[in-house]
């Protein structure tokens, strides 16, 4: 009985090894910002990146950028809100905040 439960939590931490990027693997994101950038062409630039928004009201919303639009910003996977997605006004964003280093 010792045996294959060994067997299943050996099966089930490599599953989880293969599905999780390793460190080494992952990339840091590289922040390059332009004398006429604007918050709709840093998310822009970020698309697929996972990004937290400071919102002008206070609070800060977090979640991978979909789409861009003219007004517009799509986070999908939000933190905190894994079954949820949201659309934020480009108005309301006073700040963008990226994970720049891995460890």
């Amino acid at each position: 009985m010792r045996y294959v439960s060994a067997a299943v939590v050996a099966l089930a931490l490599l599953v989880a090894s293969l599905a999780s990027p390793s460190t080494a693997a992952a990339q840091d994101t590289k922040l390059e910002i332009r004398s006429g950038d604007t918050v709709k062409t840093v998310l822009a630039g970020l698309m697929g990146k996972r990004v937290g928004l400071v919102l002008t009201t206070g609070p800060e919303i977090a979640g991978v950028v979909t789409t861009v639009g003219d007004n517009v910003v799509h986070l999908s996977e939000l933190s905190g809100r894994e079954f949820f997605d949201a659309v934020v006004s480009l108005d309301k964003i006073a700040g963008v905040v990226i994970r720049v280093k891995n460890r």
